[in-house]
């Protein structure tokens, strides 16, 4: 009698800028990755969102040469934007209905930086992609949420907030409210505009889509590394900010006197300066001594494979090999 074949798992993070799946098989071999479009649930609704994603996996099987009757036996979608308990449950039964998957698992894309990066399944997990967010779990299981709804709820980070704060301060200083800095001419050059002033209208028009205004925050940290003392306190606000919601997490859930596992993900953090990070560190030492920062060496999308083969049964084994795959792709080896 022939030996069973593996189960296929699945493996989606849907970020503002762009979704990543991953196919795998119950042994941990991946089968293959896409790529897509970023979700936008708030913006386009959960019913576009979900066809949109199930494009993608179908893309993904037809990557790896499965045939359309092969179910997948656990989909884990962690997705950005998904802030509400209410919004979970709509994507969750939107998603099952669609078959993508024989169980389904759903949550904010937190879950998955946290999955990728706290070995034990605990931890806090910091993500700064186009907005900032984060999530805490204790060792039981407790979560710490919070809303991440932007400026409504008090949020500052992540690549917008980044790139229109450094729009902004290049105006103020070129009429006079603010300090001399490089960033007009530099942000002027990035979106090839005759000024920042230039800029600043067309990102308020909406001539410039949010979606490109961005690509600036690289801008912003290039400068503050070049001795920007207005771009470098920008970098530190976000730094700043980032550690806030670590100290939250940590003193909402109690975990003040053990080692607690503090994993940085999302764009902005995991691509951003050696300033940024040192400064990180350096205030979580002050504020937070018993944090262990890491910033995420593989892409978010490993944590929501792992959550799926998790819940699979698979083993530490089988983990470390899906974990492996995807850090020696993104290697590049």
């Amino acid at each position: 009698m022939p030996d069973r074949m593996p189960d296929l798992v699945l493996g989606l993070d849907g970020g503002n800028s762009k979704t990543d799946v991953v196919l795998a098989d119950s042994t941990g071999r991946v089968l293959a990755r896409r790529r897509g479009p970023g979700t936008r649930s708030h913006v386009d609704g959960i019913a576009t969102m979900v066809d949109g994603l199930a494009v993608l996996v179908d893309e993904v099987r037809a990557g790896a040469g499965i045939a359309p009757s092969q179910p997948v036996a656990v989909g884990a979608f962690y997705i950005a934007n998904l802030d509400l308990p209410e919004a979970e449950r709509e994507a969750q039964q939107a998603i099952a209905a669609r078959g993508l998957a024989s169980r389904v698992v759903v949550g904010n894309d937190t879950v998955a930086v946290l999955h990728a990066g706290a070995p034990d399944g605990w931890g806090v997990a910091v993500v700064s992609g186009a907005g900032i967010n984060a999530i805490g779990v204790d060792p039981a299981g407790t979560v710490a949420r919070f809303l991440a709804l932007g400026e409504a709820t008090g949020d500052w980070g992540g690549g917008w907030a980044v790139s229109v704060s450094g729009i902004g301060a290049a105006v103020r200083a070129g009429d006079g409210r603010g300090a001399a800095t490089l960033l007009g001419d530099r942000l002027a050059k990035h979106f090839d505009r005759t000024s920042v002033e230039q800029v600043a209208i067309d990102v308020a028009d909406g001539t410039i889509r949010q979606h490109d205004v961005i690509t600036a925050a690289p801008v912003v940290f290039r400068a503050a590394v070049d001795g920007d003392d207005v771009a470098a306190a920008i970098v530190h606000r976000l730094g700043d900010e980032v550690v806030e919601f670590v100290r939250a997490a940590v003193n909402r859930l109690g975990l003040n006197d053990i080692d607690v596992p503090v994993v940085l993900g999302g764009g902005t953090l995991q691509h951003g300066p050696t300033l940024l990070l040192d400064h990180i560190t350096a205030q979580l030492a002050h504020q937070v001594p018993r944090a262990l920062p890491r910033v995420l060496d593989v892409p978010p999308v490993a944590g929501a494979l792992l959550s799926a083969l998790a819940t699979a049964g698979a083993g530490h084994d089988v983990l470390a090999r899906a974990r492996a795959a995807l850090t020696a792709r993104d290697a590049g080896t």
